[in-house]
């Protein structure tokens, strides 16, 4: 599915200038401090393979969202920072990323030398994949490498515009890393494959869903999705979240794993609570239970044992969206319990998304994962089987 396109190996670096496109968009707090420098870290193989072999390494990034605007608590200086202390070498930060100071700075480096330029998104061009922002951005390189699996799946300057201004765009390691792990789970997969899904809305996990039907042999639905597709059913679900609309697509859902031989699992009691909070009272009820004027807003305990042996007998598992409110501490058991008994599983695993990913590092089990996706919108897209654009831009082998 991914084979031809160029990775970094397939040039030579010695001495150029490469542009390598990061996905620097980590979280900071409100003193704009670095709270999980997971995607700083995954990229530190493709930096130092290049600083090895004496390129110029020009990094660039996003955070945030600036909307084209110059905002101080969107700055990357300090992802500068926490870089120089991850590679143990000076990293030349640039308040912008085009212009003439930009240009002679780059024009002035040395074999091995890094640099870090200002946030992308600082710009309105990068966002509106503005073809005369791509054409500065190309000038600044000899060889382009996309390393940014977060934003694969946005037509941006940075990451789909500039494949007009230079040649050869290549794929970074954690890029390549990425969609050979997607291969492994959804291509190429060692049977049974089982898929979690969580999170609230069926709507927006219609595609996924759809496309994972045709992939898996079983698949669990959980958070507040679950509630669509038993209130679709006919059964009573309290006041918990459910879509109206799309009560018929539940039903199209259900008919279509049946023909296709999918198992389709529903958890089969909840957590439930009369209001999203930390101070509302909790019962714990089967899922034909649910009294008015409560809400679901975890998985059971009967729920994670179904979990477990669902896990029993399967090879690769797939991973996105939380089971219930795990940010509550009432709330948090099903997602935690899904998390480990997915890192005990000897299983390939490969989980995917901004919440799962938060939910599997304070669950403490983010070594026992084989893959945790660093896209979230990116790694949606590959499981709904869209092409990513950024594919559009890296060259492919003659």
């Amino acid at each position: 599915m991914f084979d031809g396109y160029m990775t970094l190996e397939d040039v030579d670096v010695s001495g150029k200038r490469v542009f390598v496109r990061v996905d620097y968009n980590v979280p900071l707090d409100e003193h704009g401090n670095i709270v999980d420098d997971v995607r700083i870290r995954e990229t530190i193989p493709t930096i130092n393979y290049l600083i090895d072999r004496g390129a110029k390494i020009i990094l660039a990034s996003h955070l945030g969202r600036p909307k084209g605007e110059r905002k101080p608590e969107y700055s990357l200086f300090p992802v500068a920072k926490r870089l120089e202390r991850l590679l143990e070498k000076e990293v030349k930060f640039l308040p912008d990323c085009v212009g003439e100071d930009v240009n002679d700075a780059v024009n002035s480096m040395k074999e091995g030398d890094v640099i870090l330029l200002e946030n992308l998104r600082f710009h309105p061009e990068e966002e509106k994949n503005d073809p005369e922002f791509a054409k500065a951005l190309a000038s600044l390189s000899d060889i382009y490498v996309i390393d940014a699996f977060g934003t694969c799946h946005r037509k941006h300057a940075s990451m789909y515009g500039i494949k007009d201004y230079v040649q050869p765009v290549v794929m970074g390691f954690l890029l390549e890393r990425e969609l050979k792990y997607f291969e492994k789970a959804l291509v190429n997969p060692q049977r049974p494959v089982v898929a979690f899904l969580g999170g609230s809305k069926v709507s927006s996990k219609l595609g996924v869903i759809t496309h994972l039907l045709d992939k898996v042999d079983k698949l669990f639905i959980g958070g507040a999705m679950a509630f669509t597709f038993l209130k679709a059913q006919g059964y009573n679900v309290g006041s918990s979240l459910v879509e109206e609309e799309m009560l018929d697509e539940a039903i199209s859902i259900i008919e279509k794993a049946k023909k296709l031989g999918v198992k389709l699992y529903l958890p089969v009691d909840f957590v439930c609570g009369q209001a999203v909070s930390e101070q509302t009272p909790v019962i714990e009820v089967a899922w034909q239970e649910i009294p008015k004027g409560w809400l679901g807003l975890d998985i059971g305990h009967a729920s994670t044992v179904l979990v477990r042996e669902i896990l029993k007998d399967v090879q690769t598992i797939i991973w996105n969206g939380p089971m219930g409110v795990f940010e509550i501490e009432k709330f948090k058991h099903g997602t935690f319990s899904v998390a480990h008994a997915i890192a005990e599983s000897p299983a390939l695993s490969i989980a995917g998304g901004g919440d799962t990913d938060y939910a599997i590092h304070k669950a403490g089990v983010v070594d026992d994962i084989s893959y945790i996706s660093t896209g979230g919108g990116a790694f949606l897209e590959l499981l709904e089987g869209k092409q990513l654009p950024c594919l559009e831009a890296i060259t492919k082998h003659n």
